[in-house]
């Protein structure tokens, strides 16, 4: 078996990773991979890197030289260049800002980390209980690829008397966490050039889950005096024969907000008015919302059932994030396309984890007294930290109704000198520099389309937010 080392020019470099030989490169384009290769002590070789052109498109190509055993050698080339629609994608900032804190905390860094969207709580013990109890009892082969009947039932019925909405099973697909019901939703139902409407802020992965798909995410702003809310007007002036699909997330990520029915109202007579508009609505933080609150599905609005997708899970409200549980409910004609995606892509979710869904669902009307105990850790954090960043100067804050996320405006400090760290620019350099510098872990605005403003995941006890403040509040007044 001939082994391979890569090397190209001064603009890339080799690092050896144990018996691999890594290659990474920068003039692979603004988002570089790394392959590896078997290593071997007489193979390597510095050759450059050459782009070649075909009718499609362009290739990165790099030189390799075999080296087989009797010392023969043969260069070879290899295409390691990747699919457009691959290259256009974004990875998800959230992700790489909570590795890179996880990172430093096991190198032994105190850093407190608020950038995951993940609750502190546990998975209620009923729930965790039905997990181990299908284990024990050998509930653990493949189920139907939409779910297991039980628990398509199970969400029907949730569907039907806390939502207002009515479904049948063949009209449910459970996948594997919400983000997957959404993705295949959006692949389901856009065509290239289609364009998707995403009020920002917006969840990180809307935009990229519509260049997946060939479609063209549209950006429609909100701003913090609106409380982050979609003005109707402008939703209606943009609107065209391409708009395939309107995203609403409502709790929201990143921001708190909740719609009003009467709001939603608006939307959907304009949504009424473009046959081929459909809705995605995210309702995933239902169930963590803070009274006077209320939530309102967008289906249970008059004409909308016929072209929403509504998609929940279990990540948020029931503490499972790590059970990868979701689900789509809509119109079968669409849930069935995005059925057979999932049939062709991951096949149906845990077995154990969908029993566990089950007994999520059987904990009482928007999930009983084990969710009610954490709305109310969740509420007394927001109120904390609401009135804490309230007394500091130059921050503005549109107060949370719901979810466990502050998005908070702190442009003001924009354009200020950081010392032994140079000039804050923008949301992207004030999060580096509060963890450079207070050891607090944060996601910056532009990660969710709103550069002026921070997001503080209040998912964290109130002992380690409070220290968290402090840590936040005193490297601000540094740079004031």
């Amino acid at each position: 078996m001939a082994a391979f080392s890569l090397q190209t020019s001064s603009s890339s470099s080799i690092a050896r990773l144990g018996s691999q030989t890594r290659f990474s490169g920068a003039d692979l384009g603004p988002d570089p991979k790394s392959i590896g290769f078997p290593s071997h002590p007489r193979s390597s070789l510095v050759l450059p890197l050459k782009l070649t052109n075909s009718k499609s498109r362009s290739r990165a190509v790099v030189m390799a030289v075999a080296v087989s055993g009797n010392d023969q050698t043969q260069i070879t080339e290899v295409d390691i260049s990747l699919s457009p629609r691959v290259n256009s994608l974004k990875p998800s900032k959230t992700v790489a800002i909570t590795d890179q804190a996880t990172a430093l905390v096991q190198a032994g860094v105190p850093v407190i980390r608020l950038a995951a969207g993940e609750p502190d709580f546990d998975t209620p013990s009923v729930i965790a209980e039905a997990g181990i109890n299908a284990i024990r009892e050998g509930y653990t082969r493949y189920t139907p690829n939409a779910g297991t009947l039980e628990l398509r039932q199970a969400i029907c019925h949730k569907l039907k008397e806390e939502n207002g909405i009515s479904y049948t099973p063949d009209q449910i697909v459970v996948s594997n966490g919400a983000k997957q019901s959404i993705v295949q939703a959006v692949l389901a139902v856009c065509s290239p050039g289609d364009e998707v409407i995403i009020p920002a802020p917006f969840w990180v992965s809307y935009p990229e889950m519509a260049r997946l798909a060939d479609a063209t995410p549209v950006i429609l702003p909100t701003s913090i005096s609106g409380n982050f809310l979609l003005d109707p007007k402008l939703l209606e002036s943009k609107l065209t024969e391409k708009s395939r699909l309107l995203i609403l997330c409502s709790p929201s990520n990143p921001t708190g907000s909740v719609y009003p029915k009467k709001l939603l109202q608006e939307i959907a007579q304009i949504v009424a008015r473009h046959p081929r508009l459909l809705v995605i609505s995210d309702e995933i933080y239902e169930h963590i919302i803070y009274t006077p609150a209320t939530h309102t599905s967008f289906a249970s609005l008059p004409g909308m059932w016929e072209r929403t997708l509504t998609v929940n899970g279990f990540s948020k409200a029931f503490a499972m994030t790590g059970w990868r549980l979701g689900y789509i409910a809509g119109p079968k004609h669409f849930v069935a396309a995005c059925g057979k995606i999932q049939s062709q892509f991951t096949s149906g979710a845990s077995s154990i984890s969908q029993k566990a869904g089950v007994a999520a669902l059987g904990l009482g009307y928007a999930g009983g007294e084990a969710v009610s105990i954490m709305v109310k850790a969740f509420r007394e954090r927001r109120d904390f930290l609401v009135k804490s960043f309230g007394e500091l100067s130059g921050v503005k804050i549109s107060e949370p109704k719901g979810a466990f996320y502050l998005f908070i405006d702190v442009s003001s400090y924009y354009g200020t000198e950081a010392e032994g760290f140079g000039k804050i620019e923008n949301s992207e350099s004030l999060c580096r520099y509060l963890l450079d510098k207070g050891q607090v872990a944060l996601v910056p605005g532009d990660a969710f389309g709103d550069d002026t403003c921070i997001r503080i995941s209040y998912a964290a006890s109130l002992t380690t937010l409070q220290a968290a403040v402090e840590r936040i509040k005193k490297a601000l007044i540094a740079l004031k």
